[in-house]
């Protein structure tokens, strides 16, 4: 057994999203080859990786296939999560992904789902932020046990910096740090502008794999400041199933998507999907409409990313500052982790697509 044999015989193995075999995608590295005993790792392009038991077992496949049928294979996997940003962009420079999430109106759970998908993130492995944008309804210091926090100023080079708070593995930073929660926020548009700059330039936010940025609902002032001035890989839409949250939802699809802004779309998350009763788990009910979000992804040809029920526990995590995604014992966990999965699986789609046509 060769090392050229080897590579031949993985590529024959096809990444289903990015359209190209294994071993152009560089996908395949250290390969160490004892008699019939072959060993090599797969690098995936996201820890959440939906896809990597397939591709392992079809790595495994080829070499049996095509080199030898009885060759012992041992598949590692590890991943670099991919991004089209240019290295020598200053802004947020060492931030490989920004995912926005908002949504066409309130009361839909879009923090709910945001601060859970970037948990979801890093359990996955990935290093991740959480950026709470929503200045006027800051949810997240509540919903991460992180009330009463007070980020850490540190000097360097002549400049106050802000460190993040870390938990959940997550660093994070929201205005709710900075304000008196219990009073009104009374700002105009510049003051919010330059808080919510500050926070996102003048953080040290080190490495990450990925940004959630928390919008506020609705298409004012603060999404678009955010759109037009920092590098969005792509937003997230979240709605429930009813008529009127999606009709909303098409005003926050035709923000994105207007010639000015152009963000990719990476889906659409149908929160408050449906309830299942706790003493019958094998019932659903779908209080607010069944297939709204379906017919609306299809509509607007973007993916339906995932369907989050109705569970009183995911509120209750949230008010008592552990979000449902960190118990590992709790059957919704598993509906956000498939979030997370998807999430990444289409930011790594739209950075192949960027690449091959060269944008950036």
């Amino acid at each position: 057994m060769t090392k050229k044999q080897v590579l031949e015989a993985l590529s024959h193995v096809q990444d289903p999203d990015l359209k190209k075999d294994l071993v152009t995608l560089n996908m395949i590295q250290d390969i160490k080859i004892d008699g019939n005993k072959v060993k090599f790792t797969l690098v995936l392009t996201t820890p959440a990786c939906p896809l990597k038991d397939f591709l392992k077992k079809q790595c495994k496949d080829a070499i049996l296939k095509y080199v030898d049928p009885y060759a012992e294979v041992e598949v590692a996997v590890s991943s670099q999560v991919t991004t089209v940003r240019k290295q020598t962009e200053e802004l947020l420079k060492d931030v490989k992904n920004i995912i926005a999430v908002g949504s066409g109106k309130g009361g839909v759970g879009k923090s709910t789902v945001a601060v859970n998908l970037a948990v979801a993130l890093a359990n996955s492995g990935a290093k991740v932020g959480l950026m709470d944008a929503d200045i006027y309804g800051p949810s997240i210091p509540i919903m991460l046990g992180l009330k009463n926090e007070r980020p850490h100023m540190v000097d360097r080079d002549g400049k106050t910096w802000i460190m993040p708070v870390e938990k959940f593995g997550l660093k994070l930073l929201s205005i709710g740090f900075f304000v008196d929660q219990s009073k009104a926020l009374i700002w105009r548009g510049p003051m919010i502008s330059t808080a919510l700059k500050q926070l996102l330039t003048e953080a040290i936010w080190g490495e990450l794999d990925y940004m959630v940025i928390d919008l506020p609902p609705g298409t004012g002032d603060i999404p678009l400041t955010l759109i037009q001035n920092f590098p969005l890989t792509g937003a997230i839409i979240v709605s429930t199933p009813q008529e009127m949250a999606i009709a909303d939802v098409r005003k926050a699809a035709d923000m994105f998507n207007t010639d000015a802004i152009r963000i990719p779309i990476l889906g659409l998350v149908e929160n408050m999907s449906y309830f299942i009763p706790p003493d019958m788990p094998d019932k659903k009910y779908f209080i607010f409409g069944k297939s709204g979000c379906t017919k609306l992804a299809a509509d607007l040809s973007i993916p339906l990313l995932g369907q989050i029920p109705i569970v009183t526990a995911i509120s209750d995590a949230g008010d008592q500052g552990s979000p449902i995604a960190t118990d590992e014992k709790s059957p919704v966990t598993l509906a956000f982790a498939q979030l997370a999965e998807t999430v990444a699986q289409q930011v790594a789609i739209h950075n192949a697509i960027k690449e091959s046509i060269g944008v950036k």
